[in-house]
């Protein structure tokens, strides 16, 4: 078994080799013929009535799909900015009546992972009416930087307006070149969501949504889904440690609330203790009354089952402590969530390899989170 540190160190380097489905398969899934193509209008991102969630820096960005802004590049560390360009997170929502669906997409390299298949990791996932799954578009094995990727979701449906939702890969970067529907179809802005404001989520891999089997299977996603809560995701594979360049960009938005999730990462107790409790301040100096959810990590088999040590124990102490301490100073805004009643011993069978919840283990976390997040809905303005 390879160490924590190494094993997390190469899911963020993404060195892994293919293990992605027969080609046959991942054909079948990109293709789109020149005369279906030729007869659709492709809209552009950005463009009117195109609404694009999660990304926040989208706009500032100059339409690029990164998670953080381009203008502070050199101040992350690099690893950071790399996955940086993965869009998990991200969606693209709008109205249409159009009898058909597609997309072009533009990666810069094919699905690597071995813990994620190319639908989890390259996958852009289309979702209609809030919560009906239609199917996915994924990157190509031969993938590379300018070769156009077409995707056909649907043809010839009824013409009827549909709420689309496209969810961004999870672990590779795309480019978005076009979105394509009917010459005469009508594209109206979507649906508000239930607040005005986004959850803001923080932390690793699993923040990030390793292993979820789809884009649109992250907890952060399904959570969203349920609760119609816009949402967006800061999570980073192996390099979610809090240090204070990422307290500050968290700090610097305005959301309906922060979760924080980032203990994982940390390779001791002590440096989880350094970086902790001053994150946290990092928020409440820009935001002194954001609701902050405190989440202890999950159940890990590799620290746990398979190689018994008191980290993880250790880490839940600290961060119940840190908790404690803020509440009895008077933050009665921050609560605290642990990890393992969320997914726990007893379900080990939701992880993937032993640390990464697979679609049960995401399902587990959103539905803990979601009494949180309703009792957030409740106390905030509806748009």
């Amino acid at each position: 078994m390879i160490g924590r540190r190494r094993f997390l160190n190469t899911i963020a380097r993404g060195i892994f080799l293919s293990t992605v489905a027969p080609r046959v398969f991942g054909e079948s899934l990109s293709t789109l013929t020149d005369t279906h193509s030729s007869n659709l209008r492709w809209l552009q991102i950005p463009s009117p009535h195109l609404e694009v969630n999660g990304l926040p820096w989208f706009a500032e960005n100059g339409g690029e799909l990164s998670r953080l802004p381009v203008k502070l590049k050199e101040s992350f560390r690099k690893p950071v900015w790399n996955l940086a360009q993965d869009p998990s997170g991200g969606r693209i929502r709008f109205r249409t009546n159009s009898t058909s669906l597609a997309v072009r997409l533009e990666y810069p390299h094919g699905p690597s992972m071995t813990n994620m298949q190319a639908f989890g990791q390259t996958g852009v996932d289309l979702y209609v009416n809030k919560n009906t799954y239609w199917g996915t578009a994924i990157a190509g094995r031969d993938s590379k930087p300018g070769l156009v990727q077409n995707h056909s979701f649907y043809e010839a449906q009824r013409g009827v307006d549909r709420e689309i939702t496209l969810y961004l890969p999870l672990y590779a970067p795309v480019k978005v070149l076009g979105i394509g529907v009917d010459a005469d179809a009508k594209i109206y802005e979507p649906r508000s969501f239930a607040l005005n404001k986004p959850i803001v989520f923080y932390g690793t891999s699993i923040t990030q949504g390793g292993c979820a089997s789809r884009s649109g299977m992250s907890y952060e996603a399904i959570l969203g889904r349920s609760l119609n809560v816009d949402f967006i995701n800061l999570g980073f594979s192996g390099n979610g440690i809090g240090e204070p360049e990422m307290a500050g960009v968290v700090a610097s938005l305005d959301p309906a609330a922060f979760v924080l999730d980032f203990a994982h990462n940390n390779p001791t107790v002590e440096s989880l203790k350094q970086a902790y409790d001053p994150f946290i301040a990092a928020i409440r100096r820009e935001h002194s009354q954001t609701p902050i959810i405190l989440m202890t990590p999950i159940y890990d088999a590799h620290l746990e089952c398979w190689a018994p040590r008191p980290l993880l124990d250790e880490m839940r102490t600290l961060i119940r402590q840190v908790a404690a301490q803020r509440i009895a100073a008077g933050d009665k805004n921050l609560q605290l969530v642990e990890g393992t009643d969320l997914l726990g011993p007893s379900q080990g069978d939701s992880l993937v390899d032993g640390v990464h919840p697979n679609d049960l283990g995401q399902k587990a976390i959103a539905e803990g989170l979601v009494p949180r997040i309703s009792k957030i809905i409740a106390s905030e303005p509806i748009v």
